[in-house]
């Protein structure tokens, strides 16, 4: 018996029960499309926060060896020495230069920030950057899935004046009412911004040092902006302060990190940690064109450092940023889940319709063995029926999660990612992942053709006689 004949027959053994070959094929096409729409949507999440980890750390960071296990407390005293012939280097390198976007020198620093007008004060952990390079980095958008990319930092590289807090930094320092940050707050909770209570803290002495040690090269106070003051301790142990003019607050994504972040030029970061001395940097970061070059730029890094006898190591954005692994981690195993609990509900629905398509066709069975239709026959042409009941359900399963998927996306639907503090787009991204949909619509076709393996093989082993009684 010809393929064709056979799959005419298969066709017309599905539809002649209707109903239920319409309930098992949409059985099939709604997980499929289950399976589809939240793959879908786990590679946007992916995308969305690899972008914000990018954007703000960059693919890779350079420090010196040992700092990422035992410096972060100590960043002064963990900075490279000549990071300038480190970012010459690195950019003037083919290889690098080729896959680099944005190579950028970073300073860590914490402290102590104070508003002595108001007498509070609280401790900050701050970064300095420069800032052209950072409004660059803030542009990366490869996967299309950030609204916030082309938000300017507002800051200047000659500036060394001015800054950016987070929002729960100048609203504890007693600046809410400057940035309008007091409306959020009820009537009855809401203070005047020269009454905030004293936090403990060096507020007096803050204002003592920070108008007789006033950073070189700062620029006058612009009245218009408030200022806060910020002492730290030099890589050397002596105290420091500088005056920093608030440009703009730029929510954090944790209230944590709100509450105590500043950044600030990378220049006014150096002079505040290193003063008169030689001025180091942190880290140096490095981001690329595309994330797929990752393996090969962190290669030429570690060869380019060897050769050069750089005592230098190389984090990327996944080791500075655990989370990420963490929350990919986590919708990947419900994924799994419920990429299984459908496969088995796939099973036993086409287990059920081929099991009892074989008892309804029992006499069916035993003619077409009396007319000498092998054991190797039968079970073909049952297999191919649970195939075809797969083929349909998980065509019209990519189909239908291919409608959801465009709906949503022209939807204008927005959610807040975790890393972000600004909502973005909601996306699912069915397109360019072809690996997802070739192995969902197998995997159907698969579990289909399995199911009816019992049901097939029960109908071959049945014996003409016994099958021939049911005529």
């Amino acid at each position: 018996m010809s393929f064709g004949l056979i799959l005419k027959i298969a066709c017309r053994n599905i539809f002649r029960h209707t109903r239920r070959s319409v309930t098992n094929v949409a059985t099939i096409a709604i997980g499929a499309a289950a399976v589809l729409i939240f793959g879908g949507y786990i590679t946007y999440i992916q995308y969305g926060v690899q972008t914000g980890a990018v954007q703000h750390t960059g693919h890779f960071q350079i420090f010196r060896n040992g700092y990422f296990k035992y410096g972060i407390a100590a960043p002064g005293a963990w900075g490279i020495d000549g990071y300038q012939a480190v970012l010459d280097l690195i950019q003037q390198d083919p290889v690098m230069s080729s896959l680099s976007a944005v190579v950028t020198p970073i300073q860590s620093l914490t402290g102590i920030a104070g508003n002595f007008e108001s007498d509070t004060a609280t401790t900050f952990i701050g970064v300095g950057f420069v800032p052209s390079d950072r409004d660059r980095m803030k542009r990366w958008n490869e996967y299309g899935t950030s609204s916030q990319g082309l938000k300017r930092s507002g800051l200047t590289d000659d500036d060394l004046s001015r800054g950016i807090t987070g929002a729960g930094l100048v609203r504890i320092l007693g600046l809410g009412a400057r940035f309008h940050l007091d409306d959020e707050l009820p009537p009855s909770q809401r203070v005047e911004t020269g009454n905030q209570p004293a936090t403990s803290g060096p507020s007096v002495d803050l204002a003592e040092l920070a108008g007789r040690d006033k950073a070189i090269g700062t620029a006058a106070t612009d009245e218009t902006e408030p200022s806060i003051d910020l002492l730290a301790a030099t890589a050397g142990g002596a105290p420091n302060v500088v005056t920093l003019q608030v440009a703009r607050i730029e929510r954090q994504p944790l209230k944590e990190l709100d509450d105590v972040y500043v950044g600030m030029n990378l220049g006014l970061a150096q002079e505040l940690i290193y003063g008169r001395g030689e001025h180091k940097a942190t880290g140096i970061v490095v981001q690329l064109r595309r994330t797929e070059d990752m393996p090969a730029a962190r290669g030429r890094l570690a060869s380019l450092f060897k050769d050069h006898r750089l005592d230098l190591e190389v984090r990327d954005f996944t080791e500075l940023n655990p989370q990420y692994r963490q929350i990919i981690g986590l919708f990947r195993s419900i994924f799994s889940f419920l990429s299984v609990i459908i496969g088995i509900v796939v099973l036993f629905t086409v287990t059920n319709a081929m099991s009892m398509s074989v008892v309804e066709r029992t006499g069916e069975i035993g003619t077409a063995r009396a007319m000498g239709l092998r054991r190797q026959g039968v079970r073909r042409q049952f297999l191919l029926e649970g195939s075809l009941l797969g083929f349909a359900g998980a065509t019209l399963g990519l189909v239908l999660a291919s409608l959801v998927a465009y709906g949503i996306n022209h939807s204008a639907l927005t959610w807040t990612p975790p890393g972000q503090a600004a909502p973005v787009p909601l996306r699912l991204y069915l397109q360019g992942t072809s690996a997802l949909v070739l192995l969902t619509w197998t995997a159907l076709v698969a579990i289909s053709t399995l199911a009816a393996l019992v049901p097939a093989n029960r109908a071959a082993r049945m014996t003409v006689v016994e099958a021939l009684r049911h005529v």
